[in-house]
């Protein structure tokens, strides 16, 4: 691991330790994207097309990020990890793994899901795909993805970083169009939220004013929602409590 990576798993590693939990988790990832994007965060906190895949639509999950960058097993000239990523998670994290957008095979299995879980992690969430779905279902362990594969992680793709940056780019960038879903960056340590909605990450300097701002909107639509059902009309309660 670089200097970089190693001085941002120590900060992360004591921060983990203090804090596993926030006011995050009384939000919907919806609420909280809502949030962002009037606090001026252009994508809204969203990891794009990454989706629940074990172990039922109830699941959440909302912890600190644990990251790890994957490149193609073809890539000779990145960094090489001198043990296995599971064990480097710390307990109460959630394990962010960005793969390439290219790749068809599977980053992330059912043993890893029985190592992470004993390590104390709460979840995983992968920009990639994961296999072995029934193991991921009776183990309960809590598992987002950008879909799924028969394929294995070798020969296909290694991990090669822990606990740097990774921008989670959205699938649309394969296709090389200028119009294209900004990518959001997650810093190993900041809040990742994820329920049947989507996946969101929250900068950890921000998340006292998003709960504020989050908590804010969710009074306005509850106004909105008693008014809409009384018959009021959307358009009218609309612009009666959001002003537009």
């Amino acid at each position: 691991m670089n200097p970089t990576a190693s001085r941002m798993s120590s900060a992360f590693q004591a921060m983990s330790t203090t804090s596993h939990c926030s006011r995050l988790s009384e939000l919907s990832t919806c609420e909280i994207s809502d949030a962002l994007i009037k606090l001026g965060v252009p994508h809204g906190g969203l990891l794009p097309d990454i989706h629940i895949v074990a172990p039922s639509q109830e699941t959440k999950v909302c912890a600190p990020a644990c990251t790890v960058k994957m490149v193609m097993g073809s890539n000779t000239s990145a960094p090489k990890l001198s043990g296995h990523f599971v064990d480097q998670a710390p307990a109460g994290s959630v394990i962010v793994i960005d793969a390439p957008l290219e790749a068809k095979n599977a980053v992330w299995g059912g043993l890893m899901s029985a190592g992470a879980q004993a390590r104390g992690a709460v979840g995983v969430v992968i920009s990639g795909r994961c296999r072995d779905l029934a193991e991921h279902r009776a183990l309960g362990f809590p598992v987002f993805a950008r879909g799924h594969s028969t394929l294995g992680q070798s020969p296909f793709t290694r991990p090669s970083e822990v606990n740097v940056p990774v921008y989670i780019k959205p699938v649309s960038n394969l296709t090389g169009s200028e119009d294209t879903f900004p990518a959001a960056l997650v810093t190993p340590g900041d809040w990742v939220v994820g329920d049947e909605d989507g996946v969101v990450c929250v900068p950890r300097d921000m998340e006292e004013e998003v709960v504020v701002k989050a908590l804010k909107g969710r009074e306005v639509d509850d106004r909105c929602m008693q008014d809409i059902k009384a018959g009021r009309g959307v358009q009218a309660s609309f612009k009666l409590h959001r002003g537009k």
